[in-house]
């Protein structure tokens, strides 16, 4: 018995520290509104509205064009198709301004999905305030499902897993959704 006890305890101290959420899944998403760019053209978000077409992904990440900011935004733009077949967007937001979102919507969001800003009642709202007093989110991925409940909660700072992650949350409701 002791051994599988220590077997366990290593087993979970190898998961990401990070790997659970700030806001539970199966919980009810905060709705927002705000304002961004696509393919560097302003975009406005009101997730209400957003979830009336299918399910959201909502990416927040640390800091545009920092490598690992710049690196999950080409993998969830290459999957952008993969999403939209499934009747889902993606809407990726960070503190960052306006400006700079214009550019990384076109260099490195390849024109495929927009990034919004998050202000600091959204970052707070669902709890992803990188460290307190800091202008940054840390990095979380929401599914939400249309009624508006979390579907995937997943906050890791390593972005290799968000969009593989992102995807099968979607993938699982779109199977339990057919029309």
């Amino acid at each position: 018995m002791r051994i599988f006890v220590t077997a366990a305890a290593a087993a979970l101290a190898l998961l990401p520290a990070s790997a659970s959420a700030a806001l539970p899944q199966g919980g009810k998403a905060p709705d927002f509104r705000t304002v961004g760019a696509l393919a560097g053209k302003p975009f406005r978000l009101h997730l209400a509205e957003q979830l009336r077409r299918g399910p959201v992904v909502l990416y927040f990440f640390p800091k545009a064009f920092t490598k690992g900011c710049t690196l999950e935004a080409h993998a969830f733009s290459e999957a952008a198709g993969e999403f939209k077949k499934m009747g889902a967007s993606v809407v990726g937001l960070s503190a960052d301004d306006y400006e700079t979102l214009r550019r990384f919507s076109v260099e490195e969001c390849r024109n495929a999905f927009p990034v919004a800003m998050a202000s600091s009642a959204t970052i707070g709202a669902y709890d992803v305030r990188f460290k307190e007093g800091a202008a940054l989110t840390n990095r979380t991925s929401y599914v939400i499902a249309p009624d508006g409940r979390i579907l995937l909660a997943y906050s890791d700072l390593d972005w290799k897993n968000h969009v593989a992650n992102s995807l099968a949350a979607v993938k699982a409701w779109r199977a339990a959704h057919r029309r």
